[in-house]
């Protein structure tokens, strides 16, 4: 009895044991149950979705960039590339022999991706369709097509240096790579289920996650204000065969970019085919000695601080002592400009009278007017690579250095940082911030981003700025830029003239920086335009010669497209018959020197250095800005054998001229500019021979390069 008592409880014990432990069991079931389906249910199902599917990415189309009149610049195409999925590629060595050809790769370097231990690969990136369509055509198992959006530019070489260019995924360059956060977008995905071997299930789910499209950029540039520049300094690369040019047009009441360029430049379609250093935007990264377009600094200054009197008289020499020092004016060889008054100083360019404008202003003034109008320091223009120019510390700051720096050497500029300092000086006194992209919208088209004008500080009164503006009228109608004169028009500006610092410091003999800065209309300036060009050949060293005739082609155009109707003109107007003098027997220099502020404009032809021959003759009275061609002589050949001059770039007047003095005859086609000829430059053939020369409008040949 008691035994089977004792059997019960113990039974009753195990049992009530069991029933706890498999109640506890039971709960931790449940609570593992409620832990897979409710707490990481999210996160295991992500992970089972990576194991039974594939995807291939889909790219974001790139932001277009647009100009101000919302013209494209830069875009986005269709593109396919190739992907290929190593586990459902049986035979990979025959994959790899037959794709080789096709995707210009080694075959090795094929199968090594075709041997790699991931779901799938990239064999190459945005092809050509012929070469797809030679690749569908192989049928290859586990080889997929992609479309991936593609960035072109519908104008190639148009604003290349201002857009840059992107790469396979980013920007690389230019406004490509300063916004690229802007630009990019964001890629979406298509996804489908797989077998165990990453086969695609036929009837498997498949999802796909839109890619979101990149930002529009609408920039400040105007498409044909670019055009209009680019176009002309194609024309002066074939005419002078500079080493470089340089111009940026802007918007002085604002700070907007109109236009802006460096040449050489390059295609951003095929960037690659170019030297980088012709990728980078040089008005803004390059520093230059900006010579007398620097001399506008000093007069507001001296304007401001109430140191120049119009009238005041003044006497140069043709160079001035300072601290020991003799500074030269560059008419130094004729016995300086001679009793003039502070005015002509400025239409003369004179070196003696700017440095005592400087002198009157003292040293501390003159640097804090340098610091106001941004020199040594970037102006925050929102592109990249800006350079910062040379500028004189305090310490360094002495009285043979400031004189050097009122007239503009000695010192180092960046083109933006010039054409903003003078934008203050013509705005009304207000120092503003470059930039080029006006607008950032969403692919709805919705503003995400607008640009505002903004005004760094006031540098100079608007009496100045008045003041200033009437000098440089009359710089143009009376003074060195008279070849920068658009009929009809008021115009205002200054020439430069720099010589080449090369390394070490040392000026280059014989190498100089034409500059011409100037604006339009004058009694309302809606464009300001700088223009400078490095070493250009057969033409006198003056900015005048240069930089002048090339901002009036400039402008001529622009005034033209922006339908700005012509102004009543004051009573300084440049003249419109002008004498030529007389330059045969003098030097290369005299005769540059003469021609200066002549409102002609000179070419050289042959290689000596005295002038043997003219046309027009001298005395001719001729309309301005007419060319005097001026023949050199560099001919010693034999009295019956002549060599063959370079016409390229001529006109037919200048070409026949130039055969005329060496004896040869021509025969010319077409009308234009000379862009070809037979026989060859540089041939040696008897004289009175004839020379075929074909003419053509500038540009259409096609090779501007």
């Amino acid at each position: 009895m008691r035994r089977n008592t004792v059997s019960n409880v113990t039974v009753k014990k195990r049992l009530i044991f069991l029933f706890f432990c498999m109640v506890l069991a039971i709960v931790a079931l449940l609570l593992r149950l409620f832990w897979l389906q409710i707490v990481v249910a999210g996160e295991l199902q992500a992970k089972a979705w990576d194991q039974w599917t594939r995807g291939d990415p889909v790219r974001a189309p790139r932001g277009d960039i647009l100009d101000r009149n919302e013209q494209l610049l830069a875009g986005s195409a269709s593109s396919v590339s190739i992907l290929a999925y190593p586990a459902q590629i049986e035979d990979k060595e025959e994959a790899a022999r037959k794709l080789a050809p096709v995707l210009d790769m080694e075959e090795e370097a094929v199968l090594e991706r075709l041997q790699r231990q991931s779901s799938s690969v990239y064999l190459k990136r945005k092809m050509d369709e012929e070469d797809v369509l030679e690749i569908r055509k192989l049928e290859i198992r586990g080889i997929r097509f992609s479309l991936e959006p593609k960035r072109y530019y519908p104008h190639e070489r148009l604003a290349s240096q201002l857009l840059g260019f992107s790469g396979i995924d980013a920007g690389l360059s230019g406004i490509e790579y300063r916004y690229e956060e802007e630009l990019k977008g964001r890629d979406g995905r298509a996804e489908f289920q797989t077998d165990g071997l990453g086969r695609q299930i036929p009837q498997g789910v498949q999802t796909f996650n839109p890619p979101i499209d990149g930002h529009d950029l609408i920039l400040t540039v105007d498409q044909n204000i670019q055009f209009i520049m680019e176009q002309e300094m194609e024309r002066a690369m074939l005419d002078w065969e500079p080493e470089e040019i340089m111009a940026v047009a802007v918007d002085p009441n604002t700070g907007g970019i109109l236009g802006i360029a460096g040449k050489p430049d390059f295609d951003p379609n095929n960037y690659a085919d170019y030297p980088p250093e012709q990728w980078q935007l040089t008005p803004v990264s390059s520093s230059i000695e900006p010579g007398s377009t620097f001399k506008l600094v000093t007069l507001a200054a001296a304007i401001e601080e109430g140191e120049f009197h119009a009238e005041e008289g003044f006497f140069c020499s043709g160079s001035m002592q300072v601290a020991g020092t003799t500074i030269g004016c560059w008419t130094r060889s004729r016995g300086g400009h001679g009793a003039i008054n502070f005015t002509e100083v400025v239409l003369g360019s004179c070196n003696p009278g700017f440095i005592t404008l400087g002198q009157r202003i003292g040293s501390e003034k003159h640097m804090h007017y340098l610091e106001a109008f941004g020199f040594g320091r970037r102006t925050g223009i929102d592109v990249m690579g800006e350079g910062l120019g040379i500028m004189f510390t305090p310490e360094q700051f002495g009285p043979v250095e400031a004189a050097t720096t009122s007239f503009g050497q000695g010192v180092s500029v960046t083109p933006i940082q010039q054409l903003m300092a003078v934008a203050a000086m013509i705005n009304g006194g207000y120092l503003m911030t470059p930039y080029v992209v006006d607008e950032i919208r969403d692919s709805e088209g919705n503003v995400v981003k607008k640009t505002e004008p903004q005004v760094v500080r006031r540098v100079v009164s608007e009496e100045t700025s008045q003041e200033v503006r009437r000098i440089m009228e009359l710089v143009v109608t009376e003074g060195s830029g008279m070849n920068a004169h658009v009929e009809g028009y008021r115009i205002g500006g200054k020439t430069g003239t720099a010589q080449k610092v090369g390394p070490g410091g040392v000026y280059i003999s014989g190498e100089y920086i034409l500059s011409f800065i100037g604006f339009v209309p004058a009694e309302d300036p809606q464009i300001l335009l700088y223009i400078a060009v490095d070493n250009p050949q057969g033409v006198p060293q003056w900015g005048s010669q240069v930089s002048a005739p090339l901002f009036k082609r400039m402008a001529e155009r622009m005034l033209k497209y922006l339908n700005i109707p012509p102004t009543e003109m004051p009573e300084h107007e440049p003249p419109q018959v002008v004498e030529v003098p007389n330059l045969t027997g003098l030097s290369v220099e005299q005769a540059s020197e003469v021609i200066d502020t002549s409102g002609l404009m000179m070419r050289f032809i042959g290689g000596g250095n005295e002038i043997l021959n003219q046309t027009p003759k001298a005395g001719a009275q001729v309309p301005l800005q007419t060319q005097v061609l001026a023949y050199l002589g560099g001919q010693d050949v034999g009295d019956e054998e002549v060599i063959v001059p370079d016409l390229t770039g001529k006109t037919m007047r200048e070409a026949g001229e130039i055969l005329g003095w060496l004896g040869l005859r021509m025969n010319g086609s077409g009308s234009g500019v000379a862009v070809g000829q037979q026989p060859d430059a540089e041939s040696r053939v008897p004289r009175n021979s004839v020379i075929d020369v074909e003419f053509a409008a500038p540009g259409e040949t096609g090779d501007t390069d």
